[in-house]
């Protein structure tokens, strides 16, 4: 019953932090929609999380659900990094062009970023030292869901923003101009 409980009470905390996190994208891009397109990488980063607890046989415990919540922050970083610059050369070249140079130009800020929180995180999902064997599950939860969600963001991400673009364009109303 208690388990129930703290489940119940760590996935209320999951959802806030979604809701917090979009509403800090929202502000930032100033647009409804590109902080759903960032927000996709919270559903690549739970698969990951699956994976890797079904790779190593490990149980999903309440260590391992707050270094999902934690995922929640941690993944969309990528995305933000993407989309924002992105949103920068819109202003200068059209869609596809920026998709494209963005992606170029972030590939390798977004691996590095990735990179060293994965092997931050390595000594603590290995378990070694007192105690850690608790904490290893948050690690694992973190690590599996950041490569996945990183992997992800670099293909899909591109793609959706591109794509949600081109249909806002086509609903919005005629004589709006916007750059292309």
């Amino acid at each position: 019953r208690e388990r129930a409980e703290s489940f119940a009470s760590l996935g209320f905390a999951l959802a806030l932090s979604v809701v917090l996190v979009y509403m800090v994208m929202a502000s930032l891009f100033e647009s409804i929609l590109h902080p759903f397109t960032v927000m996709l990488t919270v559903p690549f980063a739970g698969v990951g999380v699956i994976v890797a607890f079904w790779a190593l046989g490990e149980p999903l415990s309440i260590m391992a659900y707050i270094g999902v919540i934690m995922l929640g922050g941690i993944a969309v970083n990528d995305a933000i990094i993407l989309v924002d610059h992105v949103n920068q050369l819109r202003t200068t070249m059209p869609i596809r062009e920026a998709v494209m140079q963005g992606a170029q130009d972030r590939v390798r800020p977004i691996l590095m970023t990735s990179a060293t929180t994965v092997l931050a995180l390595f000594p603590m999902a290995l378990g070694l030292g007192e105690g850690s064997q608790m904490r290893a599950p948050m690690a694992i939860a973190v690590i599996g869901g950041l490569v996945t969600s990183t992997i992800l963001t670099l293909v899909i991400i591109p793609v959706v923003y591109e794509t949600v673009e081109r249909l806002r364009r086509t609903a919005e109303p005629v004589g709006v101009a916007e750059p292309s």
